[in-house]
């Protein structure tokens, strides 16, 4: 691993998740995923970048519900980026993100088939953002099209903006270890 070589992480209390799916919400927001109606959710065709699973620990009468956000695990050997023809799923070598080349892609879903966490999702239309959603769009973030594929970004664009914030404060990105990998 190189000197100048990130490695990010996401930390998610699980004894404080309720479900409550802000963090979904938020996410949608932040990263201009369309809704779809509830006939294509039955359909299997929703796009969510964050999913909430829920698991029953106990006996009955003495059941817990217990939940488990499911994000991208941004894989450093991701097996969903060797299996595109077109390099869109590519992996940032500064970041160590798994990442989505929106562009590039021509939606194959090779990808969405080899990821083992199921966080790859088909983009079945185009997106519509009706009246006042349009306003909340992230300026950031592209908005995808119809006919590629969707994962988390990690929120690359706040990564972004934090390292074009201390650079124009002159403030190093990073202050010895914290934020590197140890291996």
């Amino acid at each position: 691993m190189t000197e100048d070589k990130y490695r990010w992480g996401m930390v998610i209390d699980q004894d404080l998740c309720t479900a409550c799916q802000a963090c979904v919400v938020a996410c949608h927001a932040e990263n201009n995923v369309p809704i779809v109606s509830e006939r294509e959710v039955v359909r299997g065709r929703g796009q969510h970048w964050i999913r909430i699973e829920r698991y029953w620990v106990g006996e009955y009468p003495h059941l817990q519900a217990r939940f488990l956000p499911m994000v991208c695990q941004q894989c450093d050997n991701a097996p969903c980026e060797p299996v595109c023809p077109v390099y869109a799923s590519v992996h940032s070598e500064q970041e160590s993100l798994n990442l989505q080349v929106y562009n590039r892609c021509v939606g194959t879903r090779y990808c969405a088939n080899n990821c083992p966490y199921k966080m790859r999702f088909f983009n079945w239309y185009d997106p519509v953002f009706t009246e006042p959603q349009e306003q909340q769009l992230n300026p950031d973030v592209t908005v995808r099209s119809a006919g590629v594929m969707e994962k988390c970004t990690f929120c690359v664009q706040r990564i972004r903006r934090a390292e074009n914030a201390a650079l124009a404060q002159g403030q190093p990105l990073h202050d010895g270890e914290i934020g590197r990998a140890s291996c």
